[in-house]
């Protein structure tokens, strides 16, 4: 029984360990989420900090209530993105502003098929995202993150984009 707890403990922590390294950290280092664990471990950097606290937000069954409430971390206002759309957004950036800033391009074509925009509406999405270019990129020390928040923020006030936009 201890073997067995021992050998989850440490997949875990190597999981854990793993997803971190991989994901990209909005500006202020967190990339935990938000919950218990992420107030409990907030300030601290490194990988064994945020593995704590992802491990505590999944293991206390509390970001439910965090989100309802808008405690513990959590915006209850907060826009959801896909693992997928965060990621691509984080390691594509400069490509990105340059495609919107263009209204068109193939790091543009891929957010919008990470998005899951359908092709008759990409054109639509091309041109809404060019037109709100500087409040997508109010400045050149914006996140990934933020330029999703942002994306989504201006695809929700357009009729047809809004069904894109996760929520």
């Amino acid at each position: 029984m201890k073997l067995l707890v021992s050998t989850t403990l440490a997949f875990g922590l190597v999981a854990g360990a793993a997803y971190a390294d991989n994901h990209a950290a909005p500006s202020n280092g967190d990339s935990t989420g938000c919950g218990l664990g992420t107030t409990i471990w907030a300030g601290q950097s490194g990988v064994l900090p945020q593995i704590l606290a992802v491990t505590t937000n999944g293991t206390s069954g509390n970001q439910t209530f965090g989100i309802t409430t808008g405690t513990l971390g959590c915006d209850k206002d907060d826009v959801v993105a896909s693992a997928e759309v965060r990621q691509f957004a984080a390691v594509n950036l400069d490509n990105l502003a340059t495609d919107i800033a263009r209204g068109e391009g193939e790091t543009l074509a891929s957010l919008a098929s990470a998005m899951e925009v359908e092709s008759p509406d990409q054109a639509l999405m091309f041109a809404t995202l060019k037109g709100n270019f500087t409040r997508i990129f109010p400045n050149n020390n914006v996140t990934s993150d933020q330029v999703i928040v942002s994306i989504q923020q201006v695809m929700a006030e357009d009729e047809t984009l809004a069904q894109y936009v996760e929520a």
